[in-house]
C-alpha cells in the first residue's frame, strides 16, 4: 500500500474535515446497516425517533419499509426525495432545527452492492443514517483526471442493479485536490459536483462566492477522532508525515467544494432548494443548481432583507434564468412564510413563444401554472386574494405575456389586494418592451404598490437614454459570459465569414434582379429566388459539410433571414429540392462508401426536412409541435426572422445563418442561441451574411463600458465572446513551442521519435499540441482567416496526431499488460478501450466483441483490487491475461480468436474472483489492515513460526494492536528503525511466546522484518 496516494492525500483528510463541520466518523467494522439499501438502520431508527417523537417502533419500522419500497421505483428517487424533503406529519429530516435535530455521521468505503455488481464511493454522509452524498477523490495529476472517475460512474449509473443506490444519492462531489483550469472544455482537474442521473451525470464547476468564517463553521479537529479514523483505515503511519499534514488544509481545493456543499447551512439550502426533477424529451432528469443560481437566490434574499422591491438578475444566456425564477418560487415561498405571508409569483414575458416555452420549462419541473394573455384576464388574476387556485396545494406560478396590452391605459386601476399575499414579478429579457413612457410598467406598479420585481436579462438595455437598471432597480446578482464560459455552461462562438465565391455569386444575383434601389425594393430582392437559391444552396451544403466534419448527424441549424417574405421563399425552395437536386457531390468524403453502415453514415449528414417559424407559418399549437420537433432532432434546420430569437434552448443548435444585422441586445442573444453546450463541441458557430462584426463590436463595447461601471477590477478577468485572431495565432505559436523537437515534414521519421518516449505525461502533451491544432485548423477556415494557414502544415499535423493516437495506446496497453512494476496501471487503464479497433467486423463479431470487452473489464478490475500483488497465485494468473493479449495485432482480432479469449478470460476471472474471496476473509481477521494480510500469507508459506493457521493469526492480531497504538502515539517511531524495530521484535517474541510457541533469534527476527517492512513501506510511499 503506497501511502502517498488518493487515501492520504485527499480522502482522509477530507473525512476529518467532514468531522470538523459536525459529522461523526463511523468505523464500518462496528456499523450495522442493510446491504439491500445501505441505510444504517440503528442510526435512522434511532434519528426517526427524535425527528418523529410521536412514533412508534413499529411505524418506524414501517417507516423503513416505506422508504425502502420508494427506493425501488424507476423514477430517479422523486418519490423517496419528496419524502425526504416533507416537512409537515411524518419526517425524514427536521428541516425547522437541521443542525441540531438530525444525525450527521461519515463513512468511507461503503460497498453499494447487487449480485456481482458492486462499487465504494471513497467517502459517503449520511443524514440519519441514510447515504444522501457521496464523494469520489483522486489524488492530484493523475491520469485521466477526474475525467475518469466521470466515465466510471457514467457506467455505473447505468447498470440498472444499482437503480436504488441512484435513487437514494441527493447529489455527488468528485476531486482530484486541484485548481480548475479554465482553458480545459472538459472536467479535468478541480472539484466538481453532480445530481444523480440513470443515463449522464452532469459535471458542476462550483466557485464560491460568499465565502466563510472557518474559525465558526469549523471545530478544532479532535486528535482522538484522528487517530481512531488513522487506525480504522489502517493508516496510523501517515499520522506524522508532512505530506498528510499538509493535505489538511481547509483551503484545499476538496475541503473548500466541502465546506461550501456539505456545512449544515449549506447543505440543508441544497436539499431543500437547489433539487429539481424536470421531464425532459429523454425521460426524467434530476437538476442540480448551478453555482450562480445558488448565490443568486442567496443575493436575493440579502436584497429583500435591506427591504429592496426591485432589481435585476445578469446573467448570461444560457445560465437557466427559467430555473432560476422555478428554484426561487420554493425558496421565497419559505421565506415570507416564516413572515406569516403567502408569496404569488408571476413571469412577465412579451411574447407568445416565450409564454409557450416558459408555460412548458415551468410545467416541466412541477410547477402548476397558468397564462395569462389578455388585458382582462389580467386585470381579474391581479384582483384574486389567494395565492393557490388547486386543490392539491400544489405549487403555482402565473405565466403573463403582455404583448398585446402593453401599452393599454386601462390594464389596472387600483384594486383590493390582500395584504398577506406578497406579489413577486419575476420579468424576463428586461432589455426590451418594458417602455417607461408606456403604461405597462405603471400599471404594475399600481396594481400592488408593496411587489417585488426582480428583473432577468442576459443582455442589460444600455444606452445614454435608457438603462434597465434606472427601470428596475440595481444589480442584485451578475454572471457574465466568460464565467460561464470557463464554467462550461456556455460556448465561444466562432463567426464565419461566407466563401468569396458565394459573395460574388451572390452579388450576380442581385445585379440580375431588375429592381429598383431603397429598402424596400433591397427587401424585395433579398426575397427573390434568383438570390435566395444560392443563398439556401450554400448553406444547406454547409451544413452537411458541418455534419460530416464531426461526424455527427444530430447537430441542426437556423437560418435568420432577412425577412419574413425571404424566409417563406426560402422554405418554399427547399420543400421544391428533391434529394438528388442538392448538389453535395462538392463535399469531400474521407473514402468511398466501403460497408452498408458507411453508406447509411453518409445520407444522415443530409439536411432532409426544416420548418418555417413564422407569426403566422402555423397555428400555435403547430408552431410549438415544429419548435419540439426540432429540439428532439426530427427537424434539420428552421427558418426564422423574429421568432426564436431570444429564449429559445435547443442544445443541438449548433449553426446560425445571419441573412441581416440585428441590432444592440438583440445581436447577442441570437447569437448566443448557439452558445449551449452539447456533446464535446468547443464552439457554437455563426455564419455570417450580413456583415454583423461592426455592430458586434458597437454593442459589446457597450456593455464593457456598463462591466466597468459595476465590475471594477473584475474587469480584467472577462474576454471577448468570439475567439480572435489574436487568440488563433497565439495558439499556433504554442503549438510550435510543444511540437519544436520532433520531425513536422516527415510522418515516418515523427512516427519513429514519438516511439522511443514512454512518458505517458509528454505523450498525453503532444497529443493535446495535436489536438489543439486540429480544432484550430476547422476554425481558421471556418471565420477565413486563411493566411494563418500557412503558418503551420494542418494537413500534415493531422497524420502526425494519428500516429500520436496510435502510440498512446499501445502505451496504454503496454503499460497495462507487460509492465509488473506499476501494477496500478492494470486498475487505471480502460484495456477494453483500447483492444479492439477493428476494421472489417459484422454484427456477430460486434456483439462478441462487446461480450469479450465486459468480460475482460470485469476479469482487469478484480485483478486491481487485489492487495497482494506478490502472490505467486495473482502472478500466474497476471501473466495469463498478459499473454493472452501479447503480440496480437488487435485492429485484426478474428471471431474464432475472440471465442477462444472469452474461454480463457472466464477461467481468469472465476481464478481471480475465488483469490479475492479468500483475501477478504483474511482481511478481516485484521479489521480490514492488508499489512498483517500479507504478513499472514508470509509466515503460511515459511511455515514458522507454526503451522496452526489460528496461532498465526492471534498473535498477529495481537501484535497489530499495539504496534498500531505506539505508532500513533510516538511521533518519530517510523523515522527511527532501529527503535521501532526493536519495538517489534519484542512484540513478536511476547506475542507468539503467549501462543506456546518457541521462538529463537532467527525466527524473531524474520517476523520482525516482514512487519517492519509493511510498515515503512506505507510510510514511505513504497509499492508493497
Amino acid at each position: 500500500m503506497n501511502p502517498f496516494n488518493e487515501d492520504s492525500r485527499v480522502k482522509l483528510p477530507a473525512i476529518l474535515h467532514l468531522t470538523q463541520l459536525g459529522y461523526k466518523y463511523v468505523s464500518l467494522k462496528t456499523a450495522v446497516w442493510d446491504e439491500d439499501t445501505n441505510i444504517f438502520t440503528d442510526i435512522f431508527k434511532s434519528s426517526m425517533t427524535k425527528v418523529n417523537p410521536d412514533l412508534s417502533p413499529i411505524e418506524i419500522d414501517r417507516l423503513y419499509q416505506d422508504v425502502a419500497l420508494d427506493l425501488e421505483n424507476e423514477d430517479l428517487g422523486k418519490a423517496f426525495y419528496d419524502k425526504l424533503i416533507n416537512r409537515s406529519g411524518t419526517r425524514l429530516i427536521d428541516f425547522e432545527d437541521f443542525e441540531n435535530g438530525n444525525d450527521f455521521h461519515v463513512v468511507t468505503e461503503l460497498t453499494y452492492k447487487n449480485g456481482e455488481d458492486e462499487f465504494r464511493p471513497d467517502v459517503i454522509c449520511l443524514i440519519n443514517g441514510m447515504p444522501l452524498v457521496f464523494i469520489e477523490v483522486k489524488k492530484p495529476n493523475n491520469r485521466d483526471g477526474v475525467l475518469a472517475e466521470r466515465k466510471r460512474i457514467i457506467t455505473r449509473f447505468q447498470n440498472k442493479k444499482f437503480r436504488k443506490f441512484v435513487n437514494l444519492t441527493q447529489f455527488m462531489i468528485f476531486s482530484n485536490n486541484m485548481e480548475y483550469d479554465d482553458n480545459e472544455i472538459e472536467p479535468w482537474q478541480g472539484a466538481f459536483y453532480a445530481s444523480p442521473s440513470y443515463v449522464k451525470p452532469i459535471f458542476n464547476y462550483f466557485r464560491e462566492e460568499i465565502g466563510f468564517n472557518l474559525s465558526q463553521v469549523l471545530k478544532p479537529l479532535d486528535e482522538s477522532v484522528e487517530a481512531f479514523a488513522l487506525k480504522d483505515t489502517n493508516y496510523p503511519s501517515i499520522k506524522n508525515s508532512e505530506e498528510y499534514k499538509t493535505n489538511k488544509n481547509p483551503n484545499s481545493a476538496t475541503n473548500r467544494i466541502l465546506t461550501s456543499l456539505l456545512s449544515k447551512e449549506r447543505l440543508q439550502f441544497v436539499l431543500q432548494y437547489a433539487l429539481a426533477y424536470v421531464k425532459e424529451t429523454n425521460g426524467l432528469q434530476k437538476h442540480i443548481m448551478r453555482y450562480p443560481q445558488l448565490f443568486a437566490t442567496k443575493a436575493i434574499e440579502a436584497h429583500l432583507n435591506k427591504d429592496k422591491k426591485k432589481g435585476i438578475i445578469w446573467h448570461t444566456q444560457g445560465s437557466g434564468k427559467t430555473a432560476l425564477a422555478y428554484y426561487n418560487t420554493h425558496f421565497l415561498t419559505d421565506y415570507f412564510q416564516k413572515k406569516k405571508v403567502i408569496p404569488k409569483f408571476y413571469f412577465i414575458v412579451d411574447r407568445l413563444d416565450l409564454l409557450t416555452q416558459a408555460r412548458d420549462e415551468f410545467t416541466a419541473r412541477g410547477l402548476k401554472v397558468h397564462t395569462v394573455s389578455s388585458r382582462d384576464e389580467f386585470v381579474s388574476d391581479l384582483k384574486k386574494t389567494t395565492a393557490v387556485y388547486n386543490d392539491k396545494g400544489q405549487r403555482e406560478i402565473t405565466v403573463v405575456n403582455i404583448h398585446k396590452f402593453k401599452d393599454d391605459t386601462d390594464v389596472s386601476r387600483e384594486t383590493d389586494y390582500n395584504i398577506n399575499i406578497q406579489r413577486v414579478y419575476f420579468l424576463d429579457e428586461v432589455h426590451r418592451s418594458y417602455n417607461p413612457t408606456g403604461s405597462f410598467l405603471a400599471n404594475l406598479e399600481q396594481s400592488d404598490k408593496n411587489a417585488i420585481k426582480i428583473g432577468l436579462t442576459g443582455t442589460p438595455l444600455i444606452g445614454e437614454s435608457l438603462k434597465s437598471k434606472d427601470l428596475f432597480g440595481s444589480y442584485i446578482h451578475k454572471y457574465y459570459y466568460n464565467k460561464s464560459i470557463a464554467d462550461g455552461y456556455t460556448l465561444k462562438l466562432i463567426r464565419e465569414e461566407i466563401e468569396t465565391e458565394y459573395k460574388v455569386l451572390l452579388k450576380q444575383a442581385l445585379d440580375s434582379i431588375d429592381v429598383l434601389k431603397g429598402d424596400l425594393d433591397k427587401k424585395i430582392a433579398y426575397a427573390h429566388p434568383s438570390f435566395v437559391a444560392p443563398m439556401l444552396d450554400y448553406i444547406v451544403k454547409d451544413l452537411e459539410l458541418f455534419r460530416q466534419r464531426n461526424a455527427d448527424a444530430s447537430t441542426g441549424g437556423m437560418v435568420i433571414c432577412d425577412s419574413s417574405e425571404q424566409a417563406r421563399e426560402m422554405f418554399r425552395i427547399f420543400n421544391s429540392y428533391k434529394d438528388d437536386e442538392i448538389d453535395t457531390s462538392t463535399i469531400p468524403q474521407a473514402a468511398e462508401p466501403t460497408s452498408e453502415y458507411l453508406t447509411k453514415q453518409k445520407e444522415s449528414y443530409k439536411v432532409k426536412k426544416a420548418a418555417l417559424i413564422l407569426y403566422d407559418s402555423g397555428s400555435k399549437e403547430e408552431l410549438e409541435k415544429w419548435r419540439d420537433d426540432f429540439k428532439a432532432g426530427k427537424i434539420d434546420i428552421l427558418f426564422v426572422y423574429n421568432m426564436l430569437l431570444t429564449g429559445f434552448d435547443a442544445k443541438r443548435l449548433k449553426k446560425i445563418y445571419l441573412g441581416r444585422i440585428i441590432k444592440a441586445h438583440n445581436l447577442l442573444q441570437a447569437l448566443t442561441r448557439v452558445n449551449r453546450t452539447y456533446k464535446n463541441y468547443r464552439f457554437g458557430y455563426v455564419v455570417d451574411f450580413a456583415d454583423i462584426s461592426k455592430e458586434f463590436d458597437k454593442t459589446n463595447k457597450a456593455y464593457f463600458d456598463e462591466l466597468q461601471d459595476v465590475l471594477g477590477d473584475e474587469m480584467e478577468s472577462y474576454s471577448n465572446l468570439f475567439m480572435s485572431r489574436e487568440e488563433m495565432e497565439e495558439t499556433i505559436l504554442e503549438i510550435k513551442e510543444k511540437l519544436a523537437d520532433f520531425d513536422l515534414k516527415n510522418a515516418e521519421n515523427f512516427s519513429s521519435q514519438i516511439s522511443q518516449i514512454d512518458d505517458h505525461k509528454t505523450m498525453l502533451e503532444i497529443r493535446k499540441a495535436l489536438d489543439d491544432a486540429r480544432s484550430l485548423y476547422n476554425v481558421i477556415r471556418l471565420v477565413g482567416e486563411y493566411e494563418l494557414l500557412e503558418k503551420i502544415d494542418f494537413r500534415k499535423l493531422n497524420t502526425l496526431r494519428i500516429e500520436a493516437e496510435n502510440h498512446l495506446a499501445l502505451m496504454n496497453a503496454k503499460n497495462a499488460l507487460e509492465t509488473n512494476e506499476e501494477i496500478g496501471n492494470l486498475l487505471n487503464v480502460a484495456l477494453e478501450d483500447v483492444l479492439f479497433m477493428f476494421k472489417k467486423v459484422g454484427e456477430a463479431e460486434l456483439v462478441l466483441a462487446d461480450e469479450l470487452k465486459d468480460m475482460l473489464k470485469k476479469t482487469r478490475e478484480a485483478l486491481g483490487v487485489n492487495f497482494d500483488t506478490k502472490d505467486p497465485e495473482w502472478v500466474s494468473l497476471y501473466d495469463e491475461l498478459r499473454r493472452l493479449f501479447d503480440n496480437k495485432n488487435l485492429s485484426e482480432v478474428s471471431r474464432e480468436e475472440m471465442e477462444v479469449n472469452m474461454t480463457s478470460l472466464k477461467q481468469i476471472h472465476e481464478k481471480i474472483k475465488e483469490l479475492n474471496r479468500k483475501n477478504e476473509l483474511l482481511k478481516d481477521k485484521y479489521q480490514g489492515d492488508t499489512k498483517y494480510a500479507r504478513v499472514q500469507k508470509r509466515l503460511i508459506k515459511a511455515g514458522k513460526p507454526s503451522k496452526l493457521k489460528t496461532v498465526i493469526i492471534e498473535a498477529l492480531q495481537h501484535i497489530k494492536e499495539e504496534t498500531d497504538v505506539a505508532v500513533l502515539n510516538r511521533a518519530d517511531s517510523l523515522n527511527n528503525e532501529h527503535y521501532f524495530g526493536q519495538l517489534v521484535a519484542r512484540l513478536v517474541f511476547q506475542e507468539f511466546s503467549k501462543q506456546k510457541v518457541s521462538m529463537d533469534v532467527e525466527t524473531v527476527e524474520f517476523i520482525k522484518n516482514i512487519i517492519v517492512e509493511e510498515y515503512l513501506n506505507e510510510y514511505y510511499g513504497r509499492t508493497a
